[in-house]
């Protein structure tokens, strides 16, 4: 304590000498300027005393110089007056030779040049006289100046000198203390400096002792553990919380309350919206008796009947969000992105009723200008115009406070955590807000409608319409009454954060430690489902002995495998002659058919031919078959060929020879039908072998593509399930780093700052030093 007290003393010490300081020097530059005006003033004093030495001399010159003239002129009147007194003795005595004697005529004119000269003189004398005394009263007027400005100089100059001695007083004593404090801080500076070597030995012991300990432990994990699973801060937000049921719990339960009031407000606002729609068809102009409607009318009841498409999502996206809790899972609102669908969907809302607000306020306006209405019912309408922005606007500023509350699942947002209690306060006050916006249109339209009731021309289904729209005005202020209250209450639960632990990191209840990831969730049910499979008992599994059993009788079949191609082939020759032998056989049948149908018919011949001779007729015999008439008819014993076409060939018989006939016919039908099945027999067995093949080859493609196509449907979901995750982690990472460069650059400008501060104490303690080397040798002297 002793030594901060002393190093604020001095610091204050410092902070006072830097100011005499820059005013010394401030001093110092004026009293220089002061000087070097003084010296200005002392020169042009000089010059004028040099031009008034000069003009003294000059005239004293001049007086010198007249003197003279006077004196020759009194030599010369003196010579005169001798001459004349000679000229009257020279008259009176003896006439004596005169001397020799200038002519007076040049002696006259001598004098003249001399008179003149002398006049010039004077006149001379007297202009510079008059002239130096102009000159002297000028200069002297300029020196009586001079001497108050240097006199007025001279008390400034005092005066700051005065100033200045006694801050040099003040300071000797400040140096006097300073440095008595100096030696006390020398004193202290050698204590520390004993205490700071103690310190920086105990430190290297602990050093070489902590150095030890952290090789083993790298040894020990080196060799013990697998990896480090918190070693990477920026991944420790993706392990599965700790948190308290308690508070989940709590949670689920003000959304659940929050998902009835939300219904609620929905199922009112539909009402109100829908009875708007069938009031605006009936008034003031009744569809239904056949009167068109306004274009403002026809439209604002158009966009009136989208109501439930803008307000059953808002419900939906929240009984998701509320069937997504969970209560072994942590909920923030960095998790909570059901969130960002209610905000979406509620934008949409807003932004249907701004579409709607104009219509609503021109069919207003059509209300106003029907002949039937009053000036107070106009009066009422127009207090309902200027409450109707106002529901707009408080639905706008709700959906721009649920917006930012949203954007809070988002690692790309545009505000800090801090200002998240600032949201929901504020939202807090929208509610409050929107319940009385309600309550006044409410209050308005009552007693408009009342109004509007003692109209002559106000039907009965009007009546029952707007008393429709005034119950469901009323259940939604008793809506909001409920939901406003209820969130203002609880306001405190929203703001305040959920404490959770984390592996890798500290206590999160601060806006500046890391927060969960909101993919965690998800990855805790991968892991859940994946223990679950594991704990799963396992199926009857086939036993060691069959599995060898079955797996050599797979190798031996797969080495069989040529042994089986051998087999089928000799078995297709087998085939083969087997379908041969029974083509021959039934073409065998048919020659005996053929052949007992012949002898029946020579049978039945020679029968007529025996009764014709036992009757005594004469009898022709007819040509055996296949003899035509005409080799009948010539001789028995020529040999005539027929030549027979059917579609298996052509067949020559002989009429002489029935036997050979036969038998060539036979001879040359077997051989052809036999080589005719032996050719279709071989087409036969290889087209069967390419069906087999190309059968056995299309369903092993078609297993392969099902397999394919189940494979690409995996691989493109995992892929998709990547990418969200890569997008969700570069989001992340984007937000970390520039987290990471803000303070970098604010620690960066610390450490200079803290530069400057020590490079100015470093630079005072010179210069404290050195004063103080300078009075030690001026007291040693």
């Amino acid at each position: 304590m002793a030594s901060g007290d002393i190093q604020n003393k001095y610091q204050r010490l410092a902070q006072e000498y830097a100011k005499m300081k820059s005013q010394h020097s401030v001093l110092k530059k004026a009293v220089i300027d002061e000087q070097s005006k003084v010296a200005e003033l002392t020169e042009s004093v000089k010059s004028k005393d040099l031009s008034i030495r000069k003009f003294e001399q000059e005239i004293d010159s001049l007086t010198f110089r007249n003197q003279q003239l006077a004196k020759r002129v009194t030599v010369l009147q003196d010579e005169l007056d001798s001459v004349s007194v000679k000229k009257k003795n020279k008259a009176k005595g003896p006439v004596e030779p005169p001397p020799m004697v200038a002519d007076p005529s040049v002696f006259g004119e001598d004098l003249q040049k001399k008179i003149q000269e002398n006049e010039r003189l004077h006149m001379q004398v007297h202009q510079e006289s008059e002239e130096h005394r102009q000159v002297v009263a000028s200069l002297q007027v300029r020196l009586e100046q001079l001497e108050k400005e240097a006199s007025q100089h001279q008390a400034v100059l005092d005066s700051i000198h005065q100033n200045h001695t006694s801050l040099v007083d003040k300071l000797q004593q400040e140096k006097a203390m300073l440095e008595v404090k100096l030696q006390k801080q020398d004193t202290d500076v050698r204590d520390s400096k004993r205490l700071a070597d103690h310190c920086q030995q105990q430190l290297k012991r602990v050093h070489t002792d902590l150095s030890s300990r952290l090789d083993d432990s790298t040894k020990v994990i080196q060799e013990k553990v697998i990896f480090n699973d918190t070693k990477y801060q920026e991944f420790n937000v993706l392990n599965v919380p700790t948190h308290d049921r308690k508070h989940q719990v709590k949670a689920k339960e003000l959304i659940g309350q929050a998902l009835g009031f939300i219904g609620d407000l929905v199922s009112g606002m539909s009402n109100y919206l829908t009875y708007a729609e069938q009031r605006s068809q009936i008034f003031p102009m009744d569809s239904t008796t056949g009167e068109p409607l306004s274009p403002v009318n026809r439209r604002l009841c158009q966009y009136l009947h989208e109501n439930a498409s803008y307000l059953r999502p808002i419900e939906q996206s929240f009984r998701s969000l509320h069937d997504g809790l969970r209560e072994d899972a942590l909920t923030t609102l960095e998790t909570a992105t059901g969130l960002q669908d209610v905000s979406e969907k509620f934008h949409t809302f807003v932004a249907y009723m701004e579409k709607l607000l104009p219509y609503q306020l021109r069919s207003l306006e059509e209300e106003c200008a029907v002949s039937t209405c009053s000036a107070t019912l106009e009066a009422r309408n127009m207090e309902l115009h200027a409450s109707l922005p106002k529901l707009t606007a408080t639905l706008s500023k709700l959906d721009n406070y649920l917006s930012l509350i949203a954007s809070a699942s988002k690692s790309s947002r545009d505000h800090p955590r801090t200002n998240q209690p600032a949201f929901f306060t504020h939202m807090a006050a929208g509610l409050n807000q929107l319940h009385e916006v309600l309550k006044e249109i409410s209050k308005h339209y009552n007693t408009k409608v009342s109004l509007e009731h003692q109209l002559p021309t106000a039907t009965q289904k009007l009546k029952t319409t707007d008393e429709c729209v005034v119950s469901s005005l009323v259940a939604l202020v008793s809506c909001t009454g409920k939901l406003a209250p209820f969130f203002s209450s609880n306001l405190e639960f929203f703001i305040s954060r959920a404490g959770y632990r984390t592996r890798g990191v500290s206590l999160c209840r601060d806006t500046d430690g890391p927060v969960s990831s909101p993919v965690v969730t998800s990855l805790r049910d991968r892991a859940t489902s994946y223990i679950s499979r594991l704990k799963r008992p396992c199926p009857e599994s086939v036993p060691y002995k069959t599995s060898v059993l079955n797996r050599r009788t797979l190798l031996s079949s797969t080495e069989s495998r040529e042994g089986l191609a051998q087999q089928l082939t000799t078995a297709q020759e087998k085939i083969r002659s087997l379908e041969q032998e029974k083509e021959h056989w039934m073409l065998e049948a048919q020659l005996l058919q053929v052949r007992l149908e012949k002898e029946t018919k020579r049978v039945s011949q020679l029968e007529t031919e025996l009764r014709q001779l036992q009757t005594g007729e004469v009898v022709t015999p007819a040509p055996p078959v296949g003899v035509t008439p005409t080799a009948a008819s010539g001789d028995k014993k020529s040999v005539v060929p027929d030549v027979e076409t059917s579609l298996l060939g052509k067949v020559e018989s002989f009429v002489a020879d029935e036997s050979s006939e036969s038998e060539t016919r036979e001879q040359l039908i077997k051989t052809h039908f036999t080589g005719r099945v032996t050719e279709l027999t071989a087409q036969l067995q290889l087209a069967d072998s390419k069906a087999v093949n190309f059968h056995s080859e299309c369903r092993a493609l078609q297993q392969r593509l099902g397999l394919a196509e189940k494979a690409k449907e995996k691989f493109q979901e995992e892929l998709q399930t990547a990418q969200q995750k890569i997008a969700q982690l570069q989001d992340e990472l984007t937000t970390t780093t520039s987290n990471y460069e803000s303070q970098l650059s604010m620690m960066s400008e610390h450490l200079c700052s803290m530069n400057d501060k020590l490079t100015q104490q470093r630079d005072e303690i010179d210069a404290l030093k050195l004063s103080n080397k300078g009075s030690k040798k001026g007291k040693g002297r």
